[in-house]
């Protein structure tokens, strides 16, 4: 080999290989986040929410990172199919926003992190050992559905005072069997302590909401609390038009409802909870184990009222409750 070649090859050489090492970098900056959603079409604000959070820790979609969509379309049965399909795919995290999803990717394995979002009580649900210190492969943001329960009677309360019996509609299962459990129990405790019946009412599937509704008519229910299940937040238009057809007052564990046209919602922002998860993965991509991760609780809650809906239902809503709202909707 003349000189002059080997030079040129060497010197070649020199210069690619830092490019080709450049590029080997480049693709391996690029994360893979695994999103396991129970209705993506009915809370985008919420996904939104998230990838927004991303996107103010640096992370900028097919440049950095890649997330990879899998979406039950409110077929909570579907959840552990889909996980499984995530996990196939090897994905550097999977977010499981709501406690169906997270137990669903959990079971499916005990390597890849799971971040979940909206849990309801993540240690009696099986998810974490405990808040400070989660353990395996899970961890997340919990807003605690059975300590909201007994607020929402008492705003509904508060708001009609005249009412003696109340519907609570719930989803059995919805936000995995002991935590619902410890919901109603709660609810219980709450209710005699404002002196008031409740009436459970169950909705399993989409077509059971006419016959709930008849149902809680047919009982003199004079007022109504729903609780949170990824099945009713996804439907909460049809469920507000259906609390507006039968004039019932009605209290919701979401804004989303009232965003919907409902009387009255209590609880933590979804828009926090789901940024805030960004922070979680930003994390764990960056080597942290999610079982060192504290389990966060709400910081933000809200009290919103919807005044237009009151009038429609020819409802006063005292001073003082306004007063305490975050917002109210004229």
């Amino acid at each position: 080999m003349k000189r002059r070649t080997f030079i040129a090859m060497l010197t070649g050489g020199i210069v690619v290989a830092p490019f080709a090492a450049e590029a080997r970098q480049a693709a391996a900056k690029i994360a893979r986040i695994g999103y396991l959603a129970a209705n993506l079409a009915a809370n985008r604000q919420l996904h939104e929410a998230f990838r927004q959070g991303l996107r103010d820790l640096g992370y900028v979609q097919d440049r950095n990172v890649v997330i990879e969509y899998r979406d039950a379309e409110g077929k909570l049965e579907q959840l552990p199919a889909l996980a499984a399909e995530l996990i196939a795919l090897k994905v550097d995290v999977i977010v499981a926003p709501v406690t169906l999803a997270a137990q669903a990717a959990k079971q499916a394995t005990k390597t890849i992190p799971i971040v979940f979002t909206v849990a309801a009580d993540p240690i009696t649900d099986g998810l974490v050992t405990s808040l400070a210190r989660p353990g395996g492969n899970v961890t997340g943001l919990s807003f605690f559905a059975p300590e909201l329960v007994g607020k929402c009677l008492e705003l509904l309360n508060q708001s009609v005072p005249a009412v003696s019996r109340v519907a609570v509609l719930w989803h059995p299962g919805g936000q995995g069997e002991r935590t619902d459990k410890d919901i109603l129990k709660k609810a219980e405790v709450a209710a005699r302590t404002l002196g008031v019946q409740l009436q459970f009412v169950e909705a399993r599937r989409l077509n059971d909401f006419d016959r709930a509704f008849s149902d809680m008519t047919k009982a003199r229910a004079g007022a109504l609390t729903v609780l949170s299940s990824p099945l009713l937040l996804g439907e909460r238009r049809r469920l507000v038009d259906l609390a507006a057809k039968y004039r019932l007052p009605a209290v919701y564990p979401r804004r989303e409802f009232v965003d919907a046209g409902g009387l009255m919602a209590y609880g933590p922002s979804g828009l926090d909870l789901f940024r805030r998860a960004a922070t979680y993965v930003d994390k764990i991509l960056k080597g942290a184990k999610p079982g060192d991760l504290p389990v966060e609780q709400p910081t933000k809650f809200e009290l919103v009222i919807n005044l237009k809906t009151a009038k429609a239902l020819g409802l006063t809503i005292p001073p003082p409750l306004l007063g305490r709202a975050d917002e109210v909707i004229r």
